[in-house]
């Protein structure tokens, strides 16, 4: 079964967390609430999008990647600070029929999932400051008009 490993913001402790856990993670010594961070694979990766009350992000990287082992400290940093949000991470080289799927071309991309829409998909790393940025703006998100915008475009994709 795969883990993953994250440390309580309440009081340090590192826990290891299921990447299936059912519900929201608690730490195992002060039982506060755990930062989700998943490793998603193909089967949990659309249950994880598709099923979350909660925004969820997104990482796709692999352990070659320099930007990407460089992104990964800021990743893990901002998914402590915010645990109302599903923090993901796909290994691109574990997931590759995954990661074609989702058009990933170069690593790390992000993207960012709310009620079931991707919301933001960009290749490259951000630094500390862009990353909280991105985080508060997907949560700060009016998903009425994004569900709006979508069905139009949906509605205007079939009259053509």
């Amino acid at each position: 079964m795969d883990v993953a490993l994250t440390t309580c913001p309440a009081c340090g402790k590192t826990n290891r967390v299921p990447a299936q856990a059912a519900g929201r993670p608690r730490c195992g010594n002060c039982k506060a609430d755990l930062p989700w961070i998943v490793a998603a694979g193909d089967a949990d990766f659309a249950a994880v999008a598709e099923q979350s009350p909660v925004p969820v992000l997104v990482d796709f990287w692999a352990d070659w990647c320099g930007p990407c082992r460089a992104f990964a400290p800021v990743y893990d940093s901002t998914s402590q600070k915010h645990p109302d949000v599903v923090f993901g991470k796909v290994d691109t080289e574990k997931e590759q029929q995954l990661a074609a799927a989702a058009g990933i071309r170069s690593i790390p991309t992000l993207m960012a999932f709310r009620e079931n829409v991707l919301v933001f998909s960009q290749p490259g790393a951000l630094n500390g400051q862009q990353f909280e940025q991105l985080v508060d703006a997907v949560k700060a998100l009016d998903m009425e008009k994004v569900h709006a915008e979508v069905a139009k475009q949906q509605a205007e994709n079939a009259t053509q």
